[in-house]
């Protein structure tokens, strides 16, 4: 066996390892689980300063019914309608909780009918996941002085939340406190939250401002992969914290918290929040301002919460006291994350899962961005991110091809040490180290391009499956889902047939694959056929069964994946057989072909 065969089949190995290890490491996402929790569990008001609405304080009996539906929940309170382009809702009177939002444009399928993606759903709904804001009570102020989740708050400016059209709420105590509060909401998913306190009364008062937002149960809808985090992510002064659903109740119980928490102390930038697959909630403190960050799950009632709380604040009588908050609560959008970090949300795109190769999937990202923007067709960016990233390594793959076809050229000199050194196996490398030596030719050249296209694989990965641009984008014909397994499937003949293809993920699916697997198979065959067949005959079979291997193990890959992989196969076939041509070793592709479905291997042709 030649060196230069030896490193392809060293290049295959490494191939089937790295898919081998990228199954087990990044396993299809399990059937989703159906949780039974107390979606009745409600916050009450905590009793000292920096104590928020325990999760494991009793329910008032007002609140306590389950509707078990979203709208008989909706109607259990009086709300205030959220209307934008982008986003409809409502805010609950009762605590003043941001408990209803939808994105207008997202819907749950691809049908047209489809229901419009839910964001936030309030309490007695099932899912319940809500934004909460108030006041901690200081020490020696009595806890119902000050406004809690149960609070019912009256509207005394606006009539319906939108673009340039806030709404103010409004508590008196009844003691000598006036509250208000004045929600606002941007064009995209940003809401701004200014708590007002006035004191009229004669004595001086201690209050912490805080922001909650709670989740009753872990989502129905995790993917539960790997690659993807769901649960936690927090900033604290240019850190990133990612905790999964499943590790919250690993924390340690904590008496002043009341639950399970994991706190941190935040000197300047910061927030936190709750991250899914495409969408996400977080709690933002003003820039440059200090806060404790908590991440909070209470056992028995089954409820993540995510904290934010701000300095006491001492309210002299005559006076008032302010404190603005932000809440993001929408889509993932690369572009719209990116400008809330510029307007100042420190490191806010980290809030999207970029994984171990950030240094490669952010650019790859930007590229595939931009490149869609201009063609305005997710799939031909993702073909013309292929032909920059083929044109970027095109040096490395030149030299790679130039020795492949020197390695040709020295063919009958490797036969002629094989036969002079006969069983000698350190005579043999010895001369062909010498050979290689004196005809300046690096047999390892050619395995380069394939392991430096791994990481770019997993990177390219990793964007086509965590990123919301990818999610429903349309190609052409029956491929509207480029973040989605080929919807085709050779049982119906990829559509011809009136009947549909086998359910994504199961093993019908693997079997009759679509038309973009079959695709690849043949574009990575066609690739083989530059080089005549080797002689060896177990080389023969795995040269002939990689294709079709890996056809079938990367025909359940997202779509948009796998015509990355054709796109590069066809641009490397074209890139090898120039350069071949042009160090005058001329290909028979044709011959390569016809020689495959003979027995013999047809000779070299130069």
């Amino acid at each position: 066996m030649d060196d230069q065969n030896k490193n392809l089949i060293l290049a295959t190995a490494l191939s089937f390892i790295v898919i081998l290890v990228w199954f087990v490491l990044f396993p299809p996402p399990e059937p989703e689980v159906q949780l039974d929790t107390d979606s009745s569990a409600e916050l009450t008001p905590g009793a000292t300063t920096g104590s928020l609405p325990s999760v494991t304080s009793d329910v008032p009996d007002a609140v306590t019914t389950d509707t078990n539906t979203r709208e008989a929940a909706l109607e259990a309170a009086p709300r205030v309608e959220i209307s934008t382009d982008r986003v409809s809702g409502s805010i609950s009177l009762l605590g003043g909780r941001i408990d209803d939002l939808s994105l207008k444009g997202y819907r749950e399928t691809q049908e047209e009918d489809a229901e419009i993606v839910t964001m936030l759903s309030p309490v007695g709904s099932p899912e319940a996941y809500y934004a909460l804001y108030g006041w901690a009570a200081g020490a020696g102020v009595d806890p119902t002085a000050v406004p809690g989740p149960n609070t019912e708050w009256s509207l005394t400016n606006g009539s319906v939340l939108g673009v340039g059209a806030p709404i103010t709420l409004s508590w008196d105590n009844g003691a000598g406190l006036s509250f208000t509060r004045q929600i606002e909401i941007d064009e995209n998913y940003m809401f701004s939250i200014t708590q007002s306190v006035a004191n009229t009364s004669n004595a001086t008062v201690s209050m912490a401002p805080y922001g909650i937002l709670a989740r009753h149960g872990e989502p129905t809808d995790l993917k539960n992969f790997f690659i993807l985090h769901e649960g936690v992510v927090a900033m604290a002064d240019g850190e990133l914290t990612e905790t999964n659903w499943d590790d919250m109740p690993d924390f340690v119980f904590s008496e002043r918290e009341g639950a399970r928490a994991e706190v941190t102390q935040v000197e300047q930038n910061g927030w936190i929040g709750f991250t899914d697959h495409f969408w996400m909630s977080t709690l933002i403190p003003a820039p440059g301002s200090a806060f404790k960050s908590v991440a909070k799950y209470d056992e028995r009632r089954d409820i993540y919460q995510a904290e934010t709380v701000l300095p006491a604040q001492t309210v002299a009588p005559g006076t008032t006291i302010t404190a603005t908050t932000q809440l993001f609560a929408g889509a993932k959008e690369w572009e719209t994350i990116r400008n809330y970090q510029s307007g100042g949300v420190d490191r806010f795109i980290d809030s999207i899962d970029w994984g171990w190769f950030f240094f490669l999937t952010k650019p790859i990202f930007w590229l595939l961005h931009y490149l869609n923007q201009i063609i305005g067709n997710m799939g031909w960016a993702i073909i013309g991110l292929t032909l920059i990233i083929k044109a970027i390594l095109l040096p490395l793959a030149f030299k790679s091809y130039v020795s492949m076809a020197k390695m040709k050229e020295l063919q009958p000199q490797m036969e002629k040490l094989k036969e002079e050194a006969g069983d000698d196996r350190q005579k043999l490398q010895q001369g062909m180290m010498e050979l290689y030596k004196r005809e300046k030719v690096n047999p390892a050249a050619g395995c380069l391009p394939i392991l430096l296209q791994i990481p770019i694989f997993f990177s390219l990965y990793k964007v086509i499956f965590v990123t919301i641009e990818l999610r429903h984008a349309p190609f052409f014909g029956p491929f509207q889902d480029l973040s989605a397994p080929d919807p085709t499937s050779f049982i119906n003949l990829f559509g011809l047939l009136p009947f549909d293809s086998p359910e994504p993920g199961s093993i019908m699916a693997l079997i009759f694959i679509g038309i973009l697997p079959l695709l690849l198979g043949i574009s990575m065959w066609l690739q083989q056929k530059l080089n005549p067949a080797p002689t060896d005959p177990t080389q023969q079979m795995i040269f002939a069964w990689m294709p079709w291997v890996f056809m079938f193990m990367l025909g359940g890959f997202a779509s948009g994946l796998v015509v990355y992989w054709i796109a590069n196969n066809t641009i490397t076939f074209m890139q090898q057989y120039m350069i071949m041509r042009s160090q005058g070793y001329k290909p028979d592709v044709f011959g390569n072909i016809l020689g495959s479905f003979s027995k013999k291997s047809k000779p070299d042709a130069k």
